[in-house]
């Protein structure tokens, strides 16, 4: 039975996991024989014996791997313990977390807030608490904070492995953990004793040199980056960042950065142990583990040929000097589009964006430490000293109860009020759509700027009509000053109380961890039961918000053959867009009544049209699950195509079982997101890729679709597709896949779920 102590990330169990590490890291050393990044250093020390001996090749080695650890938050959560409890499973055998961050809606200010969501989501919060309590994982919650800021002050450590159930758990690599984004299931089935399967990163290096200064934060590193690289362009890769720079950014800047690493398609990003680590587990009162880190320094930092031959271990470099980079802007509708705060001025009129900012939103799990508010804080108080107000709504989220009540303390709080701000919750809130704003007229066009991490069109507040653009925290409390986004505070002016116009001063340094301590809090956590067989997990089965889940069928051992279409998405098609969030997220926990949100974003390649497609039994446009509903009513499996880079942005498995429930065999994209691919693979569905990308624009609306040769299901074979066009013509395009031999064997047995469930029964 797994308590608190072992919850925790005590001294033991780090050092348990240094000695492993070492053992393994020389086995690897002397297989491939030669110097390791930290990448690679700390995959090994985690990686199953049966690998330490093989050259890996990250073009198609699965390898097995086993995380310290995994944390879930309270919408993905849902799922991820109601497949547990499918799976008849009694406790999970490695410290589980579950954090309850993602219901609470922003709607006036943090505790009144908080007190709403408790009570509208009391059947959801007790259910996540009694099954926490049951099955042995600690619960933090609602109010305690974002799963990745209380991750970081409580449980990250240099060197180890975790897993969580959603895209940004990389935040941890602040601290120097490879942290992971993954579906429930793969959840699941780690918290069930079994490894987790990873295909083999490659390695992007970032080096870093110079020394920030000015406006210019940690956040406008990675800002950097996502134009470099694109949404896609850290596909199946870990970003590892190196160089003398890396010393000059604090820890939680650091998280800052490997945070929204997500927004690249990275797996995860890292950076190595240093002094800046150090100071924040002291400072979180990890001393003894800050300690063993020290003692423990060959294992949590790259090899030193590394950094004086990068181009020998990483398959792609990027250069950035930190003395010359500027503050940048990226947005709207996607993280990579990015550019200098200088030059954003020059973008409006010809890109139609609205000038006029109509909200500024400040923290998140992404800028919230006491660095960041502190840095905002600065900005405030030059406005307040001239008697300057936000031109417009400044509205600042807190990462944890302990920074809120930290800066609540410290006077960064009222500083900031006094230009303005109202303080949210400690949640997600407005990062995921969870954001009421009843002034906003449906349709009408509006800029917002934020610190949050991503973007996508709806993302915030459920308008796709909102433009939503991010910088640091400092720059955003600038620009609500500014109230326009042609407001540039390195250079502009602002008007005082008196009529004197007045330049904003860069914001002081800050101190990365606050001089008198965090402020402790109590109240806010619940270790599991130590009497766990008396404990009932609270599931109504009359619910309308929480369903036991029923195993998905088998694979009849047939090839598909005339399988309709239900859509063919335009462009960019996330799991935002294949499974919205906003208001559905109440819903994630009944995977009936989610359903009905299929596919509700994507755009449609036939007639551009949002969530709706033509149902062929009806010959009219209709919603994607009212067509997908009435297949499924007469046993018609179908298809979904995609663009490329299908499923990027959240870890929401949902994206793949809504289409599962509701019918959905085959998904075939010109490339897919590396944590939506895995969710199809893992829930029974058939994710292929075209071997000419072209061959997408020969798919009609119309077609049927059959797919040959599935019981020769095997590694690297391709699939022969048959198009059956309306006009009795027909097409033969070639599909491709990455699946592996227990992949293959998910998708037989129906999903990777029924698999566990046999071997555990």
């Amino acid at each position: 039975m797994l308590t608190k102590a072992t919850i925790e990330t005590t001294p033991e169990f780090v050092k348990n996991v240094y000695e492993k590490s070492e053992k393994n890291i020389s086995k690897f050393r002397n297989t491939l024989k030669r110097p390791l990044t930290l990448t690679e250093k700390i995959l090994a020390g985690h990686l199953e014996e049966e690998f330490l001996d093989k050259l890996l090749d990250e073009k198609k080695n699965y390898v097995f791997l086993r995380p310290d650890r995994v944390a879930l938050q309270d919408v993905t959560g849902q799922m991820v313990m109601l497949q547990f409890m499918q799976a008849g499973l009694k406790s999970v055998t490695l410290p589980t977390t579950v954090h309850c961050d993602h219901l609470i809606q922003a709607r006036t200010e943090g505790k009144s807030d908080t007190k709403l969501a408790m009570y509208e989501n009391n059947e959801v919060y007790k259910f996540l608490e009694t099954a926490s309590s049951k099955y042995g994982a600690g619960f933090w919650n609602p109010g305690a904070g974002i799963i990745h800021q209380v991750v970081l002050e409580n449980y990250a450590f240099p060197g180890g492995l975790m897993i969580g159930t959603d895209s940004h758990t990389p935040n941890a690599g602040g601290l120097g953990m490879i942290a992971v984004g993954v579906g429930g299931l793969d959840a699941a089935e780690t918290m069930a004793g079994m490894p987790w399967e990873l295909l083999y990163p490659k390695r992007i290096g970032v080096y870093l040199k110079g020394k920030m200064s000015g406006w210019t934060a940690p956040k406008d590193v990675i800002l950097y980056v996502a134009g470099k690289l694109s949404v896609s362009g850290g596909t199946n890769s870990i970003i590892e960042y190196f160089g003398p720079g890396v010393e000059s950014i604090s820890c939680t800047g650091k998280a800052t950065i490997t945070n929204m690493g997500a927004e690249i398609g990275a797996t995860c990003s890292i950076f190595p142990y240093d002094k800046r680590m150090e100071t924040y587990l002291n400072s979180t009162n990890r001393k003894e583990i800050a300690s063993l880190a020290n003692d423990h320094m060959s294992l949590l930092q790259p090899d030193p040929e590394v950094e004086k031959t990068p181009e020998q271990f990483f398959d792609k470099i990027i250069e950035i000097d930190l003395s010359t980079l500027e503050p940048h802007v990226v947005g709207p509708h996607t993280p990579d589009l990015a550019r200098p705060i200088s030059k954003l001025s020059d973008e409006i009129d010809s890109n139609d964006y609205i000038d006029k900012i109509s909200v500024a939103l400040i923290g998140s799990c992404t800028n919230s430490s006491y660095e960041d508010m502190s840095r905002s804080s600065s900005v405030a108080k030059q406005a307040e000293t001239h008697g300057i107000k936000a031109k417009i709504p400044l509205l600042v989220t807190p990462g944890s109860e302990q920074i809120r009540s930290t800066i609540e303390r410290d006077g960064q709080i009222d500083t900031l009020k006094s230009i303005g701000a109202t303080v949210l919750a400690n949640a997600c809130g407005p990062c995921i759509g969870q954001w009421q704003r009843p002034e906003l007229k449906d349709g009408e066009k509006n800029s917002i700027v934020t610190s949050f991490n991503r973007n996508f069109p709806g993302r915030n507040d459920g308008k796709r009509d909102t433009m939503n653009f991010i910088a640091s925290p400092e720059i955003v409390t600038a620009l609500a000053l500014g109230g326009s986004l042609s407001f540039n505070p390195l250079e502009d002016l602002l008007e005082g109380k008196d009529g004197k116009k007045i330049k904003l001063s860069p914001p002081e340094i800050a101190p990365e961890v606050p001089a008198n301590g965090f402020v402790n809090t109590d109240g806010i956590y619940l270790p599991p039961s130590e009497d766990p067989e008396n404990v009932e997990v609270l599931l109504d089965p009359k619910s309308e918000r929480l369903q036991k889940l029923e195993p998905f069928s088998s694979w009849n051992g047939n090839d598909f053959t005339g399988l309709n279409l239900i859509l063919k998405a335009k462009g960019k098609c996330t799991t935002d867009h294949i499974s919205p969030a906003g208001p559905w997220l109440r819903l994630r926990g009944h995977l009936d009544n989610l359903s009905d949100n299929l596919l509700l974003g994507a755009v449609n390649a036939f007639n551009d049209e949002v969530g709706k497609a033509k149902n062929i039994l009806t010959n009219s446009i209709e919603n994607c699950s009212q067509i997908a509903r009435s297949y499924k009513e007469k046993n018609m499996r179908w298809v979904i195509v995609g663009d490329n880079n299908y499923g990027e942005g959240s870890s929401r498995e949902h994206a793949a079982m809504t289409p599962r429930f509701l019918g959905c065999a085959v998904v075939i994209a010109k490339s897919f997101a590396r944590i939506h691919e895995t969710n199809l693979k893992k829930q029974g569905i058939l994710a292929l890729t075209f071997e000419s990308s072209d061959d997408y624009e020969k798919i009609k609306e119309d077609d049927k679709i059959s797919i040959s040769g599935l019981s020769d299901f095997a590694p690297d074979k391709s699939f022969e597709c048959q198009l059956e066009h309306s006009d009795g013509t027909t097409e033969k395009i070639m599909l491709k896949h990455s699946y592996n031999l227990s992949q293959i064997e998910w998708f037989k047995a129906g999903s990777a779920l029924n698999v566990l469930k046999n071997k555990t029964s």
